[in-house]
C-alpha cells in the first residue's frame, strides 16, 4: 500500500538536487520521459542509494548492471515472496496479497515455475511460429495505407492479445478481456484517470477474471485440456491445488507477463526506428540483423521498469549494508543504461553486439519463463514488415503510461505507407 509523504511528484531528474531527495520512483518521470538524468547521476555517485522518505515509504535503490545483477542472484538474502511485500515498490495491501510463483522464492517457486515452462521451450515455439507469422501478417495486410492509426491498438495489442489467449486457450473473441484485467492488475492508482481507484477495486476486478477462468480449469483438469497453461497449472501436482488467492496471483502474473513485455516493446520497437532512420537501414540492408535488433529494442524499451526485493536478514550490497526487512528496488531501466557494460547505452544501435545482457528479463531463478516466446513474436512482426518493404511513419508524440513499474505506450499515431 502506498504511504508516507507524496513528495515524489516534486522531485525532478535534474542534476544539481541533493543527492538524499533523489527518488526515482515518481511515476511522473516515466510518463513524461524524463527520468536518465536521474539515473545517470545515481550509478556514478551513488548506485546503492537510500530514500528515506517517498510516496512508498523508505526504499534502495540499485541502478547499476553488476549490482542489480548481484541482487538478482541472491535471492536468499533479497526475497520476492508475496508476505514481506513483493516484486513492486509499493508494498502488497495486507489482506489482498495474492500469491504467485513470481513472489515466492526456492524451494516454493521451482516446481510451480517448472509447471508453466513447456510454454517457452524449443518445442513450443516452433509450434507456435508458423500461426504468429500468420496472424501478424493479417494484421499489417488489414492496416489502412496513408492514413494515421494507432499502432499501439491496432498491431501491439491486437497481436499480443491473440497470442496470450492462444497460450491460455482462451476465446479469441474475448481476448480483450485478457488485455484489460492485465491494465487493471498493473495500473498505478495515482494515475490521471487511472481504471480503478482503488486496491479494493482492483481486486474486485481480478476476482472478476478468476470467475471467468474457473469453469475452463474444471474443465481441463484431469488431463482434458490441451497444451496451454490452464491445462499445465490444472493438472500439475504443485499447482492442481492452489488456493483461491494463488489462483488469482497466479492469472495475474501470466496474463501481465505474456502481454506487457512483447506489447510495450512492440510499440517501443516501432518509436525506436521511426527514430533512428539510420539504424532501420541497417536492417534493410542486413535482414540477418534482426535477432539483434530485437533484443536491442528489449534493451532499450525495457517493458519493467523495476522489480523489488525485500532483505530477508542484514546484508551487504555495493559499499551499503541493508537491513532485515529494507525494501531494495533493482531498477532494469538504470542497468540497462549502463555505459560500463553497453556502449554508447542511450543510443539506439541494431548491430550492438551484447544487446543480448540486457536485464529486461530479469536473471537467475526469476527470469522471464516467456522470454523466447517474446523475442519470437517482436522477431517475426519485424520480419514481415520488412518482407513487405513497409515503411511506417511516427506522426505524434506517443502516449506514455503513467507508472513506474511499465515502461509502455498507450498511444502512438502512425501513418503506414508502401
Amino acid at each position: 500500500m502506498e504511504k508516507g509523504r507524496r513528495n515524489d511528484r516534486k522531485v525532478v531528474a535534474g542534476m544539481t538536487d541533493p543527492l538524499t531527495t533523489l527518488s526515482p520512483a515518481d511515476p511522473a518521470l516515466y510518463h513524461e520521459d524524463r527520468w536518465r538524468p536521474m539515473f545517470e547521476r545515481l550509478r556514478a555517485q551513488a548506485p546503492v542509494h537510500y530514500c528515506a522518505d517517498s510516496l512508498y515509504g523508505p526504499y534502495w535503490s540499485v541502478s547499476t548492471y553488476d549490482l542489480i545483477m548481484q541482487a538478482e542472484l541472491r535471492p536468499r538474502e533479497f526475497s520476492n515472496r508475496a508476505d514481506l511485500g513483493g516484486i513492486q515498490i509499493n508494498d502488497i495491501a495486507k489482506g489482498l496479497d495474492r500469491p504467485a510463483f513470481v513472489s515466492m522464492d526456492p524451494p516454493e517457486h521451482t516446481p510451480r515455475r517448472r509447471a508453466v515452462a513447456p510454454i517457452g521451450n524449443r518445442s513450443s515455439l516452433r509450434q507456435y511460429e508458423d500461426l504468429i507469422r500468420e496472424r501478424t501478417g493479417a494484421v499489417i495486410d488489414a492496416l489502412p495505407k496513408d492514413e494515421p492509426f494507432d499502432w499501439v491498438q491496432r498491431v501491439s495489442i491486437d497481436l499480443t492479445a491473440m497470442m496470450l489467449a492462444t497460450m491460455l486457450d482462451w476465446p479469441q473473441e474475448r481476448r480483450m478481456e485478457l488485455m484489460y484485467w492485465s491494465d487493471v492488475a498493473t495500473a498505478n492508482l495515482n494515475a490521471p484517470n487511472p481504471l480503478v481507484k482503488t486496491e479494493g477495486e482492483r481486486y474486485a476486478v481480478l476476482e472478476q477474471m478468476a470467475d471467468a477462468f474457473a469453469p475452463l480449469w474444471q474443465a481441463r483438469s484431469g488431463g482434458q485440456g490441451g497444451f496451454d497453461l490452464i491445462t499445465m497449472l490444472a493438472n500439475n501436482p504443485s499447482t492442481q491445488e492452489m488456493s483461491r488467492a494463488e489462483f488469482i496471483g497466479t492469472l495475474f502474473l501470466l496474463i501481465v507477463g505474456g502481454n506487457d513485455t512483447t506489447r510495450n516493446s512492440m510499440s517501443g520497437g516501432m518509436l525506436a526506428l521511426h527514430q533512428n532512420p539510420t539504424e532501420l537501414e541497417k536492417v534493410r540492408q542486413d535482414r540477418s540483423l534482426i535477432p539483434s535488433m530485437v533484443s536491442e529494442v528489449i534493451r532499450w524499451q525495457t517493458p519493467v521498469i523495476h522489480m523489488r526485493r525485500t532483505a530477508t536478514a542484514d546484508a551487504e550490497l555495493g559499499g551499503q549494508t541493508i537491513r532485515m526487512g529494507e525494501k531494495l528496488v533493482l531498477w532494469y531501466i538504470s542497468g540497462n543504461r549502463d555505459e560500463s557494460v553497453f556502449e554508447h547505452a542511450d543510443a539506439f544501435i541494431v548491430d550492438r553486439p551484447n544487446a543480448r545482457r540486457h536485464l529486461a528479463f530479469g536473471a537467475g531463478v526469476h527470469r522471464c519463463v516467456g522470454d523466447q516466446l517474446a523475442e519470437l513474436q517482436l522477431r517475426v512482426l519485424f520480419e514481415e514488415i520488412l518482407a513487405r518493404g513497409l515503411r511506417f511513419d511516427v506522426i505524434g508524440e506517443p502516449a506514455r503510461v503513467y507508472s513506474n513499474f511499465i515502461r509502455g505506450l498507450s498511444a502512438m499515431p502512425v501513418r503506414m505507407t508502401v
